[in-house]
Parts: structure tokens; sequence; C-alpha cells
């Protein structure tokens, strides 16, 4: 397959997101927001067609929903996938879910809740924990973010902790140890994961002209890096073709500031 000359980074990530679910097996994709969606799509119609995928309402689907408006577009229904049993999903570990949050620290801690040092008086609210409690203790999960900023990775913990990770601080003597399961961190500069010593995030590989000296400087905390770091897998003109097919609408460029290039121009 020959990679394409020209891509947006937004496809670059959605491609990237994709990996995710690589030889996950036949587990339930949630892909949350529109670049993760389209990255499990996209995983279910290549690398691992034995995903489950719902078409977002009560049906599980064999072909992913494109996103945006339908126009005469027909699901193809596989079977009910209603939200009790999403919930058995979840309970039996039968779900991998990407999520955004607005904070995660160096133990894969997530907040989705609020901004700011006191929780009575936040500088910023946001959804709520959700079910990031349940969720981090019962299935895989990996996270997407658009921005990645000191910010976003914070040099402590995060300012409320909704997503449990691997923090030994927060666990209680004697609880079981094993049941956080952190894949992958897709941001706009590159791809992480928590395959350092005692989970620590380590950078497996580095957006097309992005430094590693960059992204450390962009995170709250000390990255690692796998040997032979090298640049994120640009899409193929088969995925790019997928991508197009998956989001006809291109949502997909609202989501990242002016949507750049996949490619960074040398300053």
């Amino acid at each position: 397959m020959t990679q394409a000359k020209e891509f947006s980074l937004a496809e670059l990530m959605a491609v990237a997101t994709s990996e995710a679910w690589r030889g996950n097996g036949e587990v339930l994709a949630s892909g949350i927001t529109p670049i993760p969606r389209i990255g499990a799509s996209l995983a279910k119609m290549t690398h691992s067609p034995e995903l489950l995928m719902t078409d977002s309402e009560a049906y599980l689907v064999e072909d992913p929903i494109p996103l945006g408006p339908r126009g005469d577009y027909v699901p193809k229904f596989s079977g009910s996938l209603n939200f009790a049993r999403v919930f058995d999903c979840v309970w039996r570990g039968k779900r991998h879910a990407m999520i955004g949050p607005v904070q995660i620290d160096r133990w894969g801690q997530s907040n989705l809740s609020m901004i700011g040092p006191d929780f009575h008086k936040p500088k910023v609210q946001q959804l709520g924990v959700r079910g990031l409690p349940g969720n981090s203790i019962n299935h895989i999960n990996s996270y997407f973010v658009v921005s990645h900023s000191t910010r976003m990775f914070v040099e402590g913990e995060v300012d409320m902790v909704g997503g449990v990770g691997y923090n030994p601080a927060r666990r209680a003597p004697g609880t079981k140890q094993d049941f956080v399961d952190l894949r992958l961190i897709v941001t706009n500069l590159c791809v992480m994961d928590f395959g350092g010593p005692e989970h620590a995030v380590r950078v497996t590989s580095l957006h097309p002209g992005v430094t590693f000296e960059e992204v450390q400087a962009a995170t709250g905390f000390p990255l690692l890096q796998v040997e032979n770091l090298g640049a994120t897998p640009g899409p193929t003109e088969e995925q790019l073709a997928i991508i197009r097919h998956l989001d006809p609408h291109n949502i997909r460029a609202s989501i990242l500031k002016d949507n750049p290039p996949g490619i960074r121009a040398a300053a």
C-alpha cells in the first residue's frame, strides 16, 4: 500500500487512533468525538474486522456509519445493543473506549470534571466525572488530545481524579492492583503509551516534523522514549479513501485549529 503524499493532521491522527484497537479481539470499540470515532471505524474496516461497532443509538452495525447527515445511507444492522447491553460489555471488560479528558497526569489519571484547586469554586466547570470511574476500572481505555500542552499534561495530579490511573498512592492497601488498562495517548504532536517502568509514559512516535524536545517542553512531567523513536506513519491512499467515506462532510477538519498538514513544514 502506498502512503499518501498529502494528508491533514486530522487524517494522520485518525490513522494513529485506529492503532489503539489493533489486536483487541471482539470488543466494543468506542471512539468518543469525531477523530477517535473515525479511527475506530477505520480499524474495523481494515486491520480489525472483529471489532463491534454501534450506530450510536441501539444497534450493532457491520459497516461503520459515516459522520453527519446520512442522506439515503441505510445502516446494515447485525444485532441489538441497547443501553443495558452496553453496560454488560462495560462490566465484563469487553470494551475499549478512547476519550478526550481535560487533564492527564503522569499516572494516567484523567479529569473531565473541573479546572482549579478548589473543588467547590472551580475556575472552569466541565462535564463532571460522567462514566470515568467505572469505565477506567472495567475495560481498556485510551486518550485523545487535540492540543498537547502543560495545561493538559499537568505537573502533579489532575485537579480532580475522575479516571483511575496507576498512582499507587491512590490504592488502598490490599486492593487489587491490575484492573487498570491504559493503552495509547494520541495527541497533535505524537503518540504515547504507558509502557515504561511502573507504567511511565513514553513517546512511541513523533508526528512528522515534531521533535522529542518539543513534546517534552509541552508536558508537565518527564517523558521516556522508545528506542529508535520514529515518525508516526501517515495514511495510505486506501486509508484516506476510507476516512473520506467515513467522514463525507469533512467534520474532522473542524477538530484541529486550521487543520494543518500532517507533515509539518520546516521552520
